[in-house]
């Protein structure tokens, strides 16, 4: 008993360090187009030099038979070039399937592996959506990992996508 309550007293000093939690919002726009499709949508975190650390969120149509909803992921293209193509989907906790339009919001707690991993610093969240017999869009923003005060970050796509918010809490 001892022994648990140093180790017990040690867990609770470096809880901290795993504090925090990412939140992100991600609009789709209704698009009035002859032929519309849902976008496949990539959500990844990147260092300032645009090295990619983390993939969050990838969205496409994992129904499709034989996995040939995984061909066109390389439609986003700069996921694709910096992560996706070193990936095998459908990847677990990560890969879902396409949205509809509207506002569409995931979390994530310090704790999961893709937050954990990083190192104190700046970084971005990139989030790309590419859409058959559409346009292709990109949008970063940048943030502090671990975050010292709760903050709103957002910044708004032109036409692929809408509004794109993370909310970041200590």
């Amino acid at each position: 008993m001892r022994l648990l309550l140093p180790a017990a007293l040690t867990g609770a000093l470096t809880g901290p360090a795993l504090a925090g939690e990412l939140r992100v919002e991600v609009e789709i726009p209704r698009l009035n187009v002859a032929e519309y499709h849902r976008p496949y949508v990539a959500v990844w975190i990147e260092q300032p030099d645009q090295t990619a650390v983390a993939t969050l969120s990838v969205w496409y149509d994992v129904a499709l038979r034989n996995g040939e909803g995984t061909t066109w992921l390389k439609d986003m293209r700069q996921w694709w070039r910096r992560a996706g193509r070193a990936m095998e989907m459908p990847a677990d906790g990560i890969s879902g399937a396409t949205r509809p339009p509207g506002r569409h919001a995931t979390a994530y707690e310090a704790s999961h592996p893709a937050l954990s991993a990083l190192v104190p610093g700046e970084y971005r969240l990139v989030v790309e959506a590419a859409r058959e017999v559409g346009g292709r869009e990109l949008v970063r923003i940048p943030f502090q990992w671990p975050p010292e005060a709760g903050q709103t970050l957002e910044t708004t796509g032109s036409h692929e996508l809408g509004a794109v918010v993370i909310h970041l809490n200590p």
